[in-house]
């Protein structure tokens, strides 16, 4: 798996309504266009109360390559 910027995360998440669950989470992220690999990452998320909640949830998984 090649990572995650938390830049990206935080895109995919706009508008969240927290608390929200994984299956919520992966919804919202797809329909603000996230890649497959977040959607299908966040479908594993616990019941999160906000985005650092997420980011902890995702550890080992944020850092992905900073140059495009």
């Amino acid at each position: 798996m090649a990572g995650f910027q938390v830049t990206e995360v935080q895109k995919a998440l706009k508008g969240a309504n927290y608390p929200m669950d994984g299956a919520a989470l992966s919804e919202l992220a797809q329909s603000n266009g996230a890649d497959q690999e977040l959607v299908d990452a966040l479908k594993g998320v616990r019941e999160v109360d906000g985005p650092n909640t997420v980011m902890q949830e995702l550890k080992g998984q944020l850092g992905g390559p900073t140059d495009g």
